[in-house]
């Protein structure tokens, strides 16, 4: 099994900028594709971003594309979120998962693709 703890959350005003970080524990790091989702009061569990194990492949929901900017470091076991431009609707509780999967390519885009996931970090941006 792998662990996750993400953190970097925060309070921040329109137009500003925030660096997520999940630290993974466990298991190697390296053959786990990575991605970050998050969650709304009230809302569905949304897709927001997302890594191949090889670093190689990423893949953004369309409303983030050109703002958010997710990368890993294998060295430290860590994936990040640059979010950059922030929006009141990027207001939400942001979470990390992780698959293991022998594909260097592959990426998930649902929740399904998933099965080990973090406590997530709460992302509040004021107008």
């Amino acid at each position: 099994q792998v662990q996750l703890v993400e953190s970097g959350g925060g309070l921040v005003q329109a137009g500003g900028s925030l660096r997520l970080s999940c630290a993974a524990s466990g298991r190697p790091f390296s053959s786990y594709a990575m991605g970050w989702f998050r969650q709304a009061p009230g809302k569905e569990r949304e897709f927001v971003a997302a890594i191949s194990w090889s670093g190689a492949d990423t893949n953004y929901v369309d409303s983030v594309k050109g703002r958010f900017t997710i990368s890993r470091d294998s060295a430290k076991n860590t994936v990040y979120l640059q979010m950059n431009s922030l929006k009141p609707e990027d207001t939400a509780v942001y979470l990390c998962a992780a698959r293991e999967t022998s594909a260097s390519r592959w990426y998930g885009s649902r929740r399904y693709d998933y099965n080990y996931w973090g406590q997530g970090t709460q992302v509040t941006v004021s107008s």
